[in-house]
Parts: structure tokens; sequence; C-alpha cells
């Protein structure tokens, strides 16, 4: 593999990946990021802490990025699905759409904006599919909108640049590709709707 080099190019949109931990050994998530020259890691889990899998809770995995010399941003206070904000909830549910107009949102997209110009970035957080976590149906929608890159790092080690992802999503919902009477972007906006409703964090009621 040819040399990999932190620094983006204002010449070229800031190139930003993401990875899902699932349930690898920590060893497996590190080594998916060192093969792809992943340098910083940004955590966009509202709550990074897991029973079943303590390896990949806030403080465990900030040592072991660390230890391979990959620094540690913690972003799910601002890009996280659980959103505290009371106002992104209709009928006890995330709404996308509505998240992505917060502050914090848009603070959280400048902070990957600024790290992305300076070093190889990947946004990680729980699910292995990329279709299943809102970091590729709100996080890298909104990233792709403020003209950067985006590549999600699968399972195996392999890259989908999201518009491939966000086609597989489209064929996965039995949307056309093309249509007389909507628009491409249109399309892509039933199919991000579409979606969120899926996978949108939904608040416990009593």
């Amino acid at each position: 593999m040819a040399p990999v080099t932190a620094r983006q190019t204002e010449t070229h949109p800031p190139v930003v990946y993401t990875v899902g931990h699932s349930s690898h050994p920590i060893e497996e998530l590190l080594n998916l990021l060192s093969q792809r020259g992943i340098t910083a890691v940004a955590d966009v889990r509202s709550h990074p802490y897991s029973r079943r899998y303590p390896q990949f809770r806030r403080e465990a995995l900030a040592d072991s990025l660390r230890r391979r010399g990959l620094d540690y941003l913690f972003l799910g206070r601002e890009l996280g699905a659980r959103s505290p904000d009371p106002s992104c909830y209709v009928d006890d549910q995330v709404q996308y759409d509505l998240l992505a107009k917060t502050e914090a949102f848009q603070r959280g997209l400048d902070r990957i904006g600024q790290e992305a110009r300076s070093r190889r970035l990947a946004l990680l957080c729980a699910e292995q599919e990329p279709l299943e976590c809102h970091r590729t149906v709100l996080v890298a929608r909104h990233l792709v909108v403020r003209g950067m890159e985006v590549r999600h790092i699968l399972a195996d080690g392999a890259l989908e640049p999201h518009e491939a992802t966000l086609d597989r999503l489209i064929r996965q919902l039995g949307l056309p590709q093309g249509d007389l009477f909507r628009s491409r972007q249109e399309i892509e906006a039933e199919a991000y709707a579409r979606q969120g409703r899926k996978i949108a964090y939904r608040r416990a009621t009593a």
C-alpha cells in the first residue's frame, strides 16, 4: 500500500472515515484503523460504555488508541444519536432532521471539519453495518453536504465510499435509482428519512 500522509491538502476536500467497533477484539479494531492510516478517532457514541465489551469503554478505548499513537476525541455530546435536547423528539423518538439543526450538532460538524484537515480521522460508533448507524444516516450525510468525502471502513477492512453506501440503502429500500418525477436528491432524502425512522433512538416510556 502506498505511504499514507495524515495532512489533507487544501486543494482536495477533507476525507473522513467511519468505523463500527461491533464485537471486535480491540486488536482487530486497531488493525482496521492502522490499515487505513488513521491517526485520530472521534467517538460519536452518546454513551461510550459497554458491559459486554469493556474494551470499548471510553477510558479503555482511549488508552488503547493512545498506546498505538492515535489520538482520541469524544464528540458524543455534539454528534451522538441520543440527544438530551427534548426539542429533537417527536413521540419519544429522535428526529434526525431536528437534531441536525441544533447548535451542538453543527459545532460537532465544525470540529470534524477542522480535525480532518490536519489528520486522518475516523468516526467511531458501535454498529458494524454503516446503514444501521447514525454515523452514516445522520453525521456522514451532513459532512457530505459540507463538501467532505466520507469513506466507511467495513468489518472485513474494505472501504465503501458514502455514495456507494447510499446506493445500497436505496436498493435495500426498493427505491428507484432514478425517477422521471423526482430528482436524485429527493430520492436520497426519502431514503435517509425512512432509514432514520427505522434506526433512530426511541426513549423508553412508562
